[in-house]
């Protein structure tokens, strides 16, 4: 008889997010790096985790921005001089959590009455 073994799913990569200093799951979590071709530097969201450079995670949650902006944490993290700027990871993460836009709104639509008919 021939025995096949199964094998345990591998563990996800842990990140320890800037904000919060919580670990979690690489695929819970926004990577984000410095864009610095510009002049002062400039925090670009990363979902793909393919940018190159040096990056730091935080929960895609906007307390999580604020802590580390307060903490000043990108810059440690990154290992820049001075401020970044967060304003593109800020809007991305506001465009995630808005709900997604609709062709048509619920008040496009026809209501019912009780008895099932159109108005």
């Amino acid at each position: 008889m021939h025995q096949t073994t199964l094998r345990a799913a591998r563990p996800e990569p842990q990140r320890t997010c800037v904000g919060c200093r919580q670990r979690g799951d690489r695929s819970r979590l926004l990577r984000v790096v410095a864009d610095r071709s510009g002049g002062p530097s400039v925090l670009l969201p990363d979902p793909g985790a393919r940018l190159p450079g040096r990056g730091a995670w935080l929960h895609p949650e906007p307390a999580c921005l604020d802590l580390a902006e307060r903490r000043r944490a990108f810059p440690r993290a990154l290992r820049l001089p001075g401020p970044i700027d967060a304003g593109a990871v800020r809007e991305h993460l506001q465009q995630q959590a808005e709900p997604p836009h609709h062709e048509h709104s619920q008040s496009d639509r026809p209501t019912r009455t009780e008895s099932g008919s159109s108005p």
